[in-house]
């Protein structure tokens, strides 16, 4: 499977800046791939400021989304935020090529900036099948959490997209690292770069690791476009050759 990430400055509060920002960046990508990932709130910024911002299901970005995968025909993911039913969510939409959607609701909020304050955590886990891949889809905080993303051997690919700042970028390197070793996945994270109107800055380290540690994408500071290749063969050979999937403890994660 072809993959890119676009590593990218957010524009505070901006959804129509940045989808046009995001539109002229896919249109540079080449025809070939299959999945084109962005970051956690690609439209606004990491804000608590929901409620000016905020869409609904069949808001411009959504529609927009629908419309990027169908002409690219391409997977398209990312979150934003979305309003349903009087609450607000940190949402991570999937888009098909067909333009059908899947959506995953953030589950670990980040109550050191407040976010629970102002979002609905999510309380189901996620898994895309998507090209004979299987795909769990998890935002940002919810990296810190290993048991929700534990792998029962039912997931391919696990994909983190983030608004995690510069002061703690040794962490995310390290947890993204050891999510893709003990669950025996490839791991994408996608990060943004640049400031938020807080004064936050992020220098990006997006990356692409296999399921032995290794990275495909190295981490980088710059704004940019990564492009590379996920080979499922060589996933399950790994995981037949070693078998750590297969001595793992089993329990139940209660909600």
């Amino acid at each position: 499977m072809q993959v890119v990430l676009i590593q990218a400055p957010l524009i505070w509060e901006n959804p129509e800046f940045n989808r046009k920002y995001f539109e002229s960046k896919i249109n540079l990508i080449s025809s070939d791939v299959n999945l084109i990932v962005l970051p956690e709130m690609f439209t606004t910024g990491f804000t608590m400021n929901p409620i000016p911002v905020a869409e609904t299901m069949k808001g411009e970005t959504l529609m927009w989304l629908k419309a990027m995968a169908k002409a690219r025909k391409t997977a398209i993911t990312g979150s934003v935020i979305i309003k349903e039913d009087g609450k607000y969510f940190n949402r991570m939409l999937f888009a098909f090529p067909s333009g059908a959607i899947q959506y995953y609701d953030k589950r670990h909020l980040f109550t050191l900036a407040g976010e629970d304050e102002h979002y609905t955590a999510g309380n189901n886990k996620l898994i895309v099948e998507y090209l004979g891949w299987k795909i769990c889809l998890l935002i940002c905080y919810d990296l810190r959490f290993p048991v929700f993303s534990r792998n029962k051997n039912d997931y391919d690919l696990l994909l983190y997209v983030a608004n995690w700042p510069k002061t703690r970028t040794h962490a995310w390197d390290a947890l993204l690292k050891a999510r893709a070793i003990e669950n025996m996945s490839y791991v994408i994270g996608v990060n943004r770069t640049g400031e938020d109107q807080n004064g936050h800055s992020y220098i990006g380290h997006s990356q692409v690791i296999d399921c032995m540690g290794e990275y495909l994408v190295a981490p980088e500071e710059a704004e940019a476009i990564f492009k590379t290749t996920l080979d499922h063969t060589i996933l399950l050979k790994m995981r037949d050759k070693f078998g750590f999937l297969k001595d793992q403890d089993f329990f139940k994660i209660k909600n």
